[in-house]
């Protein structure tokens, strides 16, 4: 019998007069990880940003058995790891610090017992436990990236939300983050990520939809890549407006 761990239905996003997601249903089995991919614009992060309540939603969210909005939900057991441009910006801490504010919950400011060590062992989770004491403003864009999963993954959440992990990451912080995305999954984490591409998580992934304008167009296996973007050595760090155009067709069009 498979728990859900996230269910939506009937979901609407509206920011302003602008109607940004309709009508998304879905259910995501506890233990899987499922993939939402679409081209830029397509409501893809706002999924996951009305997933963890950041924005206001039409229809019904839950998260762990718990309905959004309400008290009930544990947000000890969900974690975020942002798109990096914004994560770390104009933040004068080092990496131990950064990590260490993942495990900060509601009005309490105060760091539990044991806290060091375990923003220490997540930071050696993505091989950063050597740099924990810099300031992330030194880092690369892909040490930045990894240092937000560690600090998403610090708390051993029962359920992770990643927007785009790959964006902007160097080949080394790609693997890494592909390794340790791949030892949470096979100890059962539940992970919703956003990519433009599966890349390297292919193998991780249990099911995918596909946004278009804000709206699922397609929902089950992964997509077919497109010729050359399997290659190892392509370039990922680009836009796609395109690479989607393959699901427009008779069958998956208002399939939701």
């Amino acid at each position: 019998m498979h728990v859900t761990a996230v269910s939506l239905r009937d979901v609407g996003v509206q920011v302003g007069s602008a109607k940004i997601l309709s009508d998304i249903s879905l259910d995501i089995a506890d233990g899987t990880t499922m993939a939402i991919l679409g081209p830029n614009g397509s409501g893809k992060s706002s999924l996951i940003r009305a997933m963890l309540g950041i924005y206001p939603h039409t229809g019904e969210i839950s998260l762990l058995g718990q309905t959004l909005p309400g008290r009930g939900v544990d947000w000890r057991r969900i974690g975020y790891a942002p798109q990096r441009p914004t994560s770390t910006a104009g933040v004068p801490a080092t990496a131990l610090e950064v990590v260490s504010s993942g495990l900060l919950y509601g009005r309490s400011f105060r760091f539990g017992a044991g806290y060091r060590d375990k923003a220490m062992a997540a930071l050696e989770g993505v091989g950063l436990a050597h740099r924990a004491h810099q300031s992330v403003q030194t880092f690369s864009g892909g040490q930045q990236q990894r240092v937000m999963l560690a600090r998403a993954l610090v708390s051993n959440p029962s359920l992770l939300f990643l927007d785009e992990p790959f964006s902007g990451v160097d080949k080394t912080s790609r693997e890494m983050i592909t390794e340790t995305l791949t030892a949470k999954h096979h100890e059962g984490l539940t992970i919703v990520v956003v990519l433009h591409e599966l890349q390297n998580l292919r193998p991780l992934i249990d099911h995918t939809v596909v946004i278009e304008h804000g709206r699922i167009i397609h929902r089950g296996d992964a997509p077919r890549v497109a010729p050359g973007h399997d290659d190892p050595q392509h370039d990922h760090d680009h836009e796609h407006a395109d690479e989607y155009t393959s699901f427009r067709t008779p069958d998956l069009e208002g399939g939701l």
